[in-house]
């Protein structure tokens, strides 16, 4: 229960009287909302709305009392009591500022526009120092928009340093991940917040637009199609009626080319053309049935046409002064199409019609193409380097990887093991090469020779193998033809060149006399009498020794 003090009397309990008239002993209210914040009022009724005898300061005198040195002190002056203390996010809740910006956006595949600006919102969250980018959804634009960066702290350099409320300004540009953002204008209460923390703001600017927008913006151009060409009685009257073409594309002045043939097809309907390949049986190609879509073909391009992107997009009226039409198609004349060259050499009986009855055009005859083909080359073996056998060194010539000259199976069959051994003397000015005796080996399965020299003790010549397994040439043949030593080439008394060094047959064994005798047709009469000869004077009688009588 509330009571007034009287004038004079200290206010302790029992000194004051209390109102027995007063009812009312409600507390006044001192918390309210404004603009969805809320705001403490000091109270100016007490309780039961009895007014409160508090003197109303200004802030200045409230300034002055504090900094005011008492005249009369008693020890040490009292500090005043510290303000009171808000953290940032309860000063600045639900505080931010709000910019507008807008960013430049490359568009490398569109003919219609080389770049487009994209208009965001970026806001800064002052209670947390905090930054997002949001872009307004823009219907049907076919980009992906809404939140761009997500609110966090946004680092402004490579030291780690953040952006602060202090770094943001109208007329500047910012860079956020790589995009660099012109920020152009703000809202009322940024900019009153800024002025009143002391930074000057620049004149806003006027925002950026998309120039592809603005197109979309204007009116459609009107097509008025001119009185004497109407595309429905071309389609009703010239409908499946195809001119055809017989071409070739000759390329062989490049590296690997060759000369191809193709169908060209017009098509009267809609001045379109088409070429189709010609597939000949086993040419290794892919069965591909077109090598040109069916197209309208340009035949003059503008200007500034020629860095068009004719692969990725497609040309229109606008790139293209003169469009290919069925008088450009002459038996005997060339066009180019799409970078290639062909030259027409005939055409179908209903195209000769056509041209007769619509140019006038009566003399297309066909024009032969055919190449003639060249004369076979004539190959022939390179001179013989003399190194191993003519047949081993020829088969280099026939194939990539050389393979061993083909043997005679039965030749080595039915005589495997077969050899016949001769004594020979070398024919030499030298005297010391006078005594020397080799030992003739010939190989009946594959006709070559081998030379041994036995070793004589004293006579300062290392023997052992003098000329190992090989065909021997005779003296005076040709390389391309060479003739090599055969058995009917040894007998008692025969001369053998071995590679400059010649040799005298002396002797023989007993199995050459038997396979001269059994092979009589491979041997001269007068070779098979010497070795004959030879081999009864070595076996003769020994001469029969004196006896005397004692």
């Amino acid at each position: 229960m509330a009571s007034n003090p009287v004038h004079g009397l200290p206010f302790l309990p029992g000194m004051s009287f209390k109102d027995s008239t007063k009812t009312a002993f409600h507390r006044c209210q001192t918390l309210g909302y404004r603009n969805g914040y809320a705001v403490v009022q000091r109270p100016t009724l007490g309780i039961g709305g009895d007014r409160l005898q508090v003197t109303q300061l200004s802030q200045a005198e409230l300034d002055d009392l504090a900094s005011k040195a008492p005249l009369l002190t008693y020890g040490q002056p009292k500090q005043a009591p510290p303000a009171e203390f808000i953290p940032a996010h309860v000063a600045f809740d639900k505080k931010v500022l709000k910019f507008d910006a807008y960013f430049q956006e490359d568009v490398p595949m569109s003919t219609e526009e080389h770049y487009r600006i994209r208009q965001v919102k970026i806001y800064y969250y002052l209670e947390d120092d905090s930054m997002s980018v949001i872009e307004p959804v823009v219907e049907n634009s076919g980009i992906p928009q809404g939140k761009l960066i997500k609110r966090q702290r946004l680092a402004k350099n490579d030291r780690g340093d953040h952006y602060h409320w202090k770094d943001l300004n109208r007329g500047i540009d910012i860079t956020i991940y790589g995009k660099t953002f012109r920020v152009v204008d703000c809202d009322r209460f940024t900019q009153v917040f800024l002025e009143s923390q002391g930074i000057e703001l620049n004149p806003p600017e006027k925002m950026a637009l998309d120039p592809y927008t603005e197109l979309r913006k204007q009116p459609l151009r009107k097509y008025v199609t001119p009185s004497d060409f109407d595309q429905l009685k071309q389609f009703l009257t010239f409908d499946k009626q195809v001119l055809r073409f017989y071409a070739i594309w000759d390329d062989t002045d490049s590296m690997f080319g060759e000369c191809r043939t193709y169908i060209i097809h017009y098509y009267l309907m809609d001045d379109t053309v088409e070429i189709r390949e010609v597939h000949e049986r086993n040419n290794g190609r892919d069965p591909f049935p077109l090598l040109m879509n069916r197209q309208r073909v340009p035949k003059v391009l503008v200007k500034n046409a020629k860095n068009f992107p004719q692969c990725v997009l497609e040309i229109s009226d606008q790139e293209v002064l003169e469009w290919y039409t069925a008088k450009d198609f002459l038996v005997g004349k060339s066009l180019t199409i799409l970078g290639r060259t062909f030259f027409i050499y005939d055409c179908d009986p209903f195209t000769r019609q056509y041209y007769k009855e619509k140019f006038g055009i009566s003399d297309l005859p066909r024009i032969d193409v055919s190449k003639k083909e060249p004369a076979p080359v004539k190959q022939e073996l390179p001179p013989y380097n003399g190194y191993g056998l003519v047949e081993d060194s020829a088969q280099n010539c026939f194939a990539l990887i050389p393979k061993a000259p083909r043997k005679d199976v039965i030749k080595m069959l039915l005589n495997d093991n077969k050899v016949l051994r001769y004594l020979a003397a070398l024919e030499s000015p030298i005297p010391e090469d006078k005594d020397r005796r080799f030992v003739f080996s010939y190989f009946l399965a594959t006709d070559m020779i081998s030379i041994f020299e036995p070793p004589v003790r004293n006579s300062g010549i290392i023997g052992g193998k003098y000329l190992g397994r090989t065909k021997v040439i005779k003296p005076y043949s040709s390389v391309e033809n060479p003739v090599y030593y055969s058995p009917s080439d040894f007998f008692i008394g025969a001369v053998i060149e071995v590679f400059g060094h010649r040799f005298v047959i002396l002797d023989t064994d007993d199995y050459v006399l038997k396979y001269m005798e059994s092979n009589a047709a491979q041997y001269s009469p007068e070779a098979l009498l010497s070795v004959q000869n030879h081999v009864r004077k070595r076996e003769g009688p020994a001469p029969e020794l004196e006896t005397f009588d004692c």
